[in-house]
């Protein structure tokens, strides 16, 4: 392999000041589409040798033929044409974005003669203000049929309205009241407007501006002894009301923002968006985001916040994120472009992380959502009947397997500094966990983590070289004997060789081994110098990735016990030291981290502990 590409440009042609830069393939299709404050320093970094290079920036600068780039005056401009290219041309480099549904929206059609209220998907009505996204339609419905009995504007079909013209009799809504039947001419369309307005106005936050126009109309009609017109404004602002205790009261009535929570592994990012308009929660919106080059946090929030606000949707005056991008202020003037298009009056928009107080509160219910919401997408994927085959096919063409993996096993060690060194063996079979046949290993001493590897297949494999059937029957071979298809252990070359060794001196053959690399994913063969690289969309890589995880929660677990158990056992042997001050102890500090940290004034403050017992205690864990 050379050092680098025969297609690099040379350094001195490319320029220094800020740009966009796309890679091509030889087709010239667009493969990746990036920005940079300085072309040349960023450019370089793809044309490093290949071996330094991560292994998916590798992939793609081989997949490539050339390379351009555009020079444009400032880091701004940069972002927006960067933005503009990717909606163009959809580079599969890029972060290609999930979205599974699409979500209801609440739309006032403003740039109508007579505006409308209406629940829809479709985000392209020409002059329709938004609100949302939403996840339950049900509940939009809901808050719109309470809010027309305050704000009574049209919400019909243009059929309906039509008809109601020709007819000169307005529709149900009009006679029970939920609507001003412009109509029939019982307000004019300017005053219908004026009421849409004021609906718009309510769901975009100006709650108590609206609520306080109604109580004066109420106070001024009643002062004048027009009851009638009293009673509608009071039956009007019990109806405001009302929509209004359906919104929770998270924030102070002035904040408007919208809040974004991430959650992300190797493969796969899930987004949650909170949109909180005068302090109330008025939509949720969740996607899914598939990550081909390996992004930081900071990379993902950029391309979060371009996706969230290409379309319809405003960006309100307070966006808050996980952390802030390398150009957060770039995007800001990008968010105040996009909030001045729609005409907002305040264009200028603040990105920033919550630190405190209920909005930091509020992010953190954000970030667990996205965290649900990722495991939740993991968990449907590999439920899917026709994924996990398509994994097992593609793993087995991967791996050069005569037949697909329908039984994997695979193997993680754990340890804590050398000490209480266990293994795990977890077991997928048609690409499903069978938990009742997990296995735990106890490794009395080791080396490192080669040779507890090797320790551990050699234990494993001595169960497969009796083919006949073990005392237990057949019950006991289908949980331990069974033969697998592939065996997998969590690391690179070096455990895959301590792994191919223990099964060279087990004498078993005929089962395909391989070895999965954490950091970048890669799938190592025994007596290989390069790794497989599978698609880092692929069912085939989630699969494995899956059983890795799996298998390391799993030892993990086994290892914390351990701890757990050695500490319980030391403390036992201290005299005055029963059970129960035992138990006390560990529920009092909550973990034996917290109790090995504790100096002797600390352990006193436990019930039942004198402060000589204690300094025993403290000598004891520390010897």
């Amino acid at each position: 392999m050379s050092d680098t590409v025969s297609w690099r440009p040379k350094a001195g042609e490319i320029p220094t000041g800020p740009g966009v830069y796309r890679f091509r393939d030889a087709d010239t299709r667009v493969l990746y589409v990036g920005k940079a404050k300085n072309l040349r320093a960023r450019l370089s970094n793809y044309f490093a040798p290949l071996a330094t290079l991560h292994e998916r920036t590798r992939r793609m600068v081989l997949s490539a033929a050339s390379v351009e780039w555009t020079v444009v005056g400032t880091e701004f401009e940069a972002l927006q044409l960067e933005f503009t290219w990717i909606k163009e041309f959809d580079p599969p480099f890029n972060v290609q974005f999930r979205d599974d549904k699409s979500y209801p929206y609440l739309a006032i059609t403003l740039g109508e003669p007579v505006p409308r209220v209406l629940v829809t998907r479709n985000k392209n009505l020409k002059g329709a203000r938004y609100f949302g996204p939403y996840t339950k339609v049900w509940a939009i419905r809901e808050t719109v049929d309470l809010m027309l009995k305050a704000l009574p504007m049209r919400s019909c079909s243009d059929a309906t309205y039509k008809r109601a013209e020709q007819t000169g009799r307005p529709c149900l809504l009009g006679d029970i009241g939920k609507c001003a039947a412009p109509c029939v001419g019982r307000v004019t369309k300017e005053e219908h407007k004026s009421i849409a307005l004021d609906f718009a106005s309510f769901m975009a936050g100006n709650d108590s501006k609206v609520i306080g126009q109604a109580q004066k109309n109420m106070k001024a009609a009643s002062a004048v002894q027009d009851y009638e017109s009293a009673a509608r404004y009071r039956d009007q602002l019990s109806a405001l009301e009302t929509a209004l205790s359906r919104n929770t009261v998270v924030l102070a009535e002035d904040v408007d923002a919208d809040i974004f929570g991430i959650a992300s592994d190797e493969l796969a990012a899930a987004v949650q968006q909170f949109t909180v308009r005068g302090g109330r929660i008025r939509g949720v919106r969740s996607w899914v985001v598939d990550k081909e080059l390996d992004l930081d946090l900071g990379e993902l929030v950029e391309t979060v916040l371009h996706n969230a606000y290409e379309s319809e949707l405003v960006p309100p005056r307070q966006v808050i994120v996980p952390v802030l991008p390398e150009d957060s202020n770039e995007l800001e003037l990008w968010l105040g472009s996009v909030r001045a298009e729609h005409g907002e009056a305040a264009a200028k928009v603040g990105l920033r992380v919550a630190q405190r107080g209920d909005l930091a509160a509020l992010a953190l219910t954000v970030s667990t959502n996205a965290k649900n919401a990722l495991v939740l997408y993991k968990t449907r994927r590999s439920g899917d009947f026709t994924a996990r085959s398509q994994a097992l096919a593609d793993i087995q063409e991967a791996l050069g397997m005569a037949e697909a993996p329908l039984r994997m096993e695979c193997y993680d060690v754990s340890h804590l500094s050398g000490t209480n060194i266990v293994a795990s063996m977890v077991v997928f079979e048609d690409g499903l966990p069978r938990k009742d046949q997990y296995r735990r290993f106890s490794i009395p001493e080791s080396t490192d983590d080669t040779e507890s590897i090797f320790q551990t297949l050699s234990r494993r494999l001595a169960h497969l070289k009796d083919e006949t059937t073990p005392p237990g029957g057949d019950a006991e071979r289908k949980k331990f004997a069974y033969r697998p298809n592939l065996l997998i252990v969590d690391g690179g070359q070096p455990q895959v060789a301590a792994a191919k060794r223990a099964m060279d001196e087990a004498g078993i053959t005929g089962i395909q081994l391989c070895g999965i690399a954490k950091r970048l994913e890669e799938i190592w063969l025994p007596d290989s110098d390069f790794p497989v690289i599978l698609p880092r969309n692929s069912d085939a890589l989630f699969l494995i990735q899956r059983i890795r995880d799996e298998a390391h929660r799993f030892a993990i677990t086994y290892q914390r016990a351990r701890r757990k158990k050695d500490v319980v056992s030391v403390l036992s042997e201290i005299p005055g030291l029963g059970p129960s001050r035992v138990r006390e102890l560990l529920r009092h500090f909550g973990s034996v981290t917290q109790l090995r940290a504790a100096d002797a004034a600390a352990i006193t403050e436990v019930n039942g502990i004198g402060s000589t017992l204690a300094q025993v205690i403290f000598d004891t864990l520390r010897a």
